[in-house]
């Protein structure tokens, strides 16, 4: 079931792929975009990774914090050089996509292939550019999962809900930006 807005945010007590400890409601005074990706060679989200990434400071800055879920394991993102500059942000593996369910994510082949046939080889050109990676799925990734971010005001309340239509869909960077500049977030429901 997807997730609307105006409701408090599923809390999780998990380990990132760096060993560390990450809580949401350690976040719950702060601002936070939750990013769920697709696996770690994929060149759409590797984009988006390389560009919040780039963001991170001026971001942090504001009072937003970003943590990022994968559904490749924890080997396969250890093994990724790109994701482990990435190593500030919490970096969440769920090959089991436990969380994906309760954000309420949804596979959709018919997106994915349509993202596939109308935007890959863009998508790769920029990709390789970038020195982002991109490389076969390795066992129980998914061809079908769709990305999503959200993100989280003040005492975990969804402010935005995000679901990707195409694998280069997702919230502006401009909308992130206003949101993490925001002095005060409402807390209505």
């Amino acid at each position: 079931m997807r997730l609307e807005r105006n409701i408090q945010a599923p809390v999780f007590q998990l380990t990132d792929i760096y060993g560390r400890s990450i809580g949401l409601n350690d976040y719950r005074d702060k601002k936070v975009l939750i990013g769920f990706f697709r696996h770690a060679g994929c060149p759409f989200c590797n984009i988006r990774v390389h560009a919040l990434s780039k963001a991170r400071a001026e971001l942090r800055e504001q009072g937003l914090e970003m943590i990022f879920f994968f559904e490749s394991t924890q080997r396969v993102l250890l093994n990724s050089i790109f994701h482990k500059e990435t190593s500030p942000v919490p970096i969440i593996s769920d090959p089991q996509k436990e969380w994906y369910a309760a954000y309420g994510l949804e596979p959709s082949v018919r997106k994915s292939v349509y993202s596939h046939l109308t935007a890959f080889v863009q998508t790769a050109y920029q990709a390789a550019t970038l020195g982002a990676p991109m490389h076969a799925m390795a066992s129980g990734e998914s061809f079908s999962t769709m990305p999503a971010e959200f993100l989280l005001g003040e005492g975990l309340v969804v402010r935005e809900v995000h679901y990707s239509e195409t694998l280069n869909d997702r919230i502006g960077l401009e909308k992130i930006k206003a949101f993490a500049k925001e002095e005060t977030v409402p807390q209505s429901f």
